[in-house]
Formats: structure tokens, sequence, C-alpha cells
């Protein structure tokens, strides 16, 4: 006969096992998503809180910390305008772009945006089909008018872009390969590629604005040289309902994007 307190282990059991596959489900889904670090956002947002997952209510109140944020009505932050007039174009492409780029030359990017201009010296040398990509995207104007949707302010530190359709499942239509991850580090200012696993990259991209902990997982392709006051300002505004990982109270709009040789 089953003794009460083996039954109370036995249902403890069946708790535990029906929260696990919860979980494995939840990370298999947000995989499919072109978000930044996947598991690594949930492993540090949720050390950051405390474990709270693990803490949350009952099963039904699980949430999944990787997925892309719902975005909602942003509220003004000191510092940003109205965007410019206009939306995405959305254009998609079967494939990556030939290759054009000249990797011993000297790229900038400019995101000039409703919140701030952001200059960015691109590592052409390191990361050459990266930096071609945003060249090629760059000259299609097709960040122009999106907003970067994804702010995390709890145990990683990045501005999220790159999405025109804001939601965090968005890209260009390809995926390309990592580059330049030997050795990888992510201090405060770094450009990185966001991805849903390995070989995944599209248009998604973050911008570091406090030094932070990641795998060398994501691929570094620039550094701020100009306008990462800009982003510390957006993190200093906060997330949408006040938590730690989601669309930004700024609404920052990136009103044109160009890439220049020289």
């Amino acid at each position: 006969m089953v003794s009460s307190e083996q039954r109370r282990r036995q249902l403890a059991r069946e708790k535990y096992e029906r929260q696990m596959q919860r979980r494995a489900e939840a990370q298999q889904h947000a995989r499919k998503r072109n978000v930044l670090v996947g598991a690594a956002v949930a492993v540090a947002v949720v050390a950051a809180a405390g474990t709270a997952w693990a803490l949350s209510g009952s099963d039904g109140d699980k949430k999944d910390a990787a997925a892309a944020p719902t975005p909602t009505a942003a509220a003004p932050v000191k510092g940003c305008t109205t965007p410019a007039p206009g939306s995405p174009n959305g254009k998609q492409f079967k494939s990556e772009p030939a290759m054009t780029v000249d990797t011993k030359a000297a790229y900038t990017m400019t995101l000039d945006t409703s919140c701030g201009k952001i200059t960015i010296a691109l590592d052409a040398a390191k990361a050459p089909h990266t930096v071609n990509s945003f060249a090629f995207l760059s000259n299609e104007k097709y960040f122009d008018h999106t907003k970067c949707h994804r702010l995390t302010t709890e145990g990683i530190y990045v501005l999220q872009c790159g999405d025109p359709t804001g939601t965090g499942s968005g890209g260009p239509g390809y995926q390309f390969a990592d580059e330049n991850l030997t050795g990888a580090t992510y201090p405060a200012g770094t450009v990185a590629m966001a991805n849903a696993g390995p070989g995944t990259n599209g248009s998604q991209f973050f911008l570091v604005y406090k030094d932070t902990q990641l795998p060398p997982s994501y691929t570094p392709f620039g550094k701020v040289t100009g306008g990462l006051d800009v982003v510390q300002n957006i993190a200093s505004g906060g997330v949408q309902g006040g938590g730690a990982d989601g669309a930004p109270v700024a609404d920052m709009v990136l009103n044109s994007v160009t890439t220049a040789k020289g």
C-alpha cells in the first residue's frame, strides 16, 4: 500500500516533470524566433530576479522569458522626438547578398534615430559577411523606420533592433553563418548579431550599453564610436510594464540607417 509520504513524493515528482516539460517546450518555441541570446536571456533574467521562474505561482503562470515581447504604446523619454514619417518597407530577399565589401577597408554605420545619432565602426576584416549584409540592407533602406523593439536591463544589458515587424521574429528572408566568435566578449559599446541558434543571422542586432557576460555565440561585428549615451538613455527609461526584459518605454525608431566606406 502506498503511504501518504510516498504519494506526496510522487505528486511532487510529477509536478516537477510537468514544469520541466513546459520549460523545454517554451525554450524550443523561443529558439524558432530570431531573438537575442535565446535561453541565455532567460537564465540571466531569472538569475537576476532570484529564480522567479521556479518560484512563480501555479503551473499555468509560467512565462517564457526569452520570448519576444508584445509591443504596446510607448511613452516619451527625454531626448527622444517624434519619429520621421514613414513605415518599414518590409523587403524580403531569397539569399544572402553577393560579397562586395573590402575586408581591408573601414566602414561606418550610422543610425539616425528618433532619440539621437549613433555611429558604429564596422569590422569588415573579422566579420565580412555580417558587414556586407548590413551594407546591403542599409542601401535597400531595409532598416529605415524600424523600432528598437527589445530592452534587457538585468543580467545582460542590451538594446535589440533590426526587425521591421517589431515582434522579434522578423528578418530579411535569408540567413548567414556566424563569424568572429573565437574569444568573443561583449563589453559596453559592442554591436553584435541576434540569432535563434548557430548560423541563423538575419537582420536583428543588439547594442551593448553596459559590460555584459554572454557565451561567445553572437557575432560581434562593430563598436559604438558615438552615441552610446543615446542607448544608455533608452535603458534608463526602462521597460514597459516595469519588467527587466521587453519593449522599451522609449519609442526609439531608426529613422534611417546608412553604411559608408572610409
